[in-house]
C-alpha cells in the first residue's frame, strides 16, 4: 500500500521555491525539501517521482510569480510595465533571477508562445501603434536585452546605492524611447 499523502504537491513545491529563493535551485533536493516540511522523504516521492520534476514545478511557480509581478503594474503602458516587472522580480528575488537568467536551464530558453502574449500586451501600448509583429519582435529582443542587464545588475547590487527602483525604470524608459524611435525611423524612411 502506498504511502498516506502527507502534503499536497502545491504545499511541497512551496517548500521548494523558499529554498530557491534563498538558497537557489540547485539546494533543492527531495531530503532538503522534506527537513523544510518537517517530515521524512516518502511524503515527497507520493508525489514527485524524482527531484527533476519538482524542480519543474519550482520553474513552473517562479513562472507564475513572475507573470502575477507584470500583472500588478498598470502604468497605462504595457511595454513599460514588462520591464518595470523584470526590475522588481529581480529585486524581490535576487538569487531565482541569477538561476533563471545567468545559468543554462530548459525552462528559461525562448518560449513563442510567452513572446506571443508579450507582442500582445506590446499592441496595446500607444507608443506602439502600428508596428508590425517582426518589428514587435525585434524591440522586444532588443529591450530584453537591455532589460536583464539592468535586471542582474539590480540582483546583484552592481548599481549605485543610492539609485532607486524609479531611476531604474526612468533609464530603461529612455532606452525603450531610442529603440522605438529608432524602429520608426527606419520605417519612415522605408
Amino acid at each position: 500500500m502506498a504511502p498516506k499523502k502527507k502534503f499536497t504537491k502545491d504545499q511541497i513545491i512551496d517548500a521548494a521555491f523558499e529554498i530557491a529563493r534563498i538558497e537557489g535551485v540547485d539546494a533543492i533536493t527531495i531530503r532538503r525539501v522534506a527537513e523544510k516540511l518537517g517530515s521524512s522523504i516518502a511524503p515527497i516521492y507520493v508525489n514527485f517521482k524524482e527531484v527533476g520534476e519538482l524542480l519543474e514545478g519550482v520553474y513552473q511557480k517562479t513562472f507564475e510569480v513572475s507573470r502575477q509581478i507584470l500583472l500588478e503594474q498598470n502604468s497605462g503602458h504595457p511595454f513599460q510595465d514588462i520591464g518595470a516587472a523584470s526590475i522588481r522580480f529581480a529585486r524581490a528575488y535576487p538569487v531565482l533571477f541569477r538561476d533563471i537568467v545567468m545559468q543554462k536551464n530548459d525552462q528559461a530558453k525562448h518560449n513563442e508562445e510567452e513572446t506571443g502574449n508579450l507582442i500582445h500586451m506590446m499592441r496595446m501600448d500607444p507608443d506602439l501603434n502600428g508596428l508590425s509583429d517582426d518589428e514587435l519582435k525585434t524591440i522586444l529582443l532588443k529591450m530584453k536585452t537591455f532589460q536583464v542587464g539592468i535586471s542582474v545588475m539590480a540582483a546583484n547590487d552592481l548599481l549605485p546605492e543610492d539609485y532607486t527602483e524609479e531611476q531604474m525604470i526612468q533609464l530603461m524608459n529612455s532606452a525603450a524611447q531610442d529603440v522605438i524611435s529608432t524602429a520608426r525611423g527606419r520605417i519612415e524612411q522605408s
